[in-house]
């Protein structure tokens, strides 16, 4: 691969980031959906590794914004709680399945989510 090629790869991939970022740092979440598709379009993941890589990305962002939040006086730990347990069980079962998943049915259970949130919002 060119210099030039490597340079266009990481200034994608950084641009990517800073969406993500950007979305976690004014809706407290939501990075993912940037991430998912700008890695598998323009920096060429596959949609697994897409996935994957957007969750292992989006953890120190929300980490920064959930600290930025708190030291703001927003962050309400003890309501957090309960969610936070939770989603650690549902995390490591999504984590467990995600590996037995199609692509095909990822990306599908991924527009469904992105669907059910528009909703959500609109209404």
């Amino acid at each position: 691969m060119k210099e030039s090629d490597e340079t266009l790869k990481r200034q994608r991939a950084a641009a990517a980031g800073m969406a993500a970022g950007l979305l976690n740092g004014f809706f407290g979440g939501g990075g993912g959906v940037v991430l998912v598709p700008l890695l598998t379009r323009r920096c060429g993941l596959t949609q697994r590794r897409a996935f994957a890589t957007s969750v292992a990305i989006i953890l120190p962002l929300c980490a920064l914004s959930a600290l930025l939040y708190y030291w703001q006086g927003q962050l309400d730990l003890a309501a957090a709680l309960p969610y936070l347990l939770g989603g650690l069980l549902g995390g490591s079962v999504g984590g467990m399945v995600f590996g037995k998943m199609s692509p095909k049915w990822l990306r599908r259970l991924f527009a469904l989510l992105l669907v059910w949130g528009g909703l959500r919002s609109l209404l």
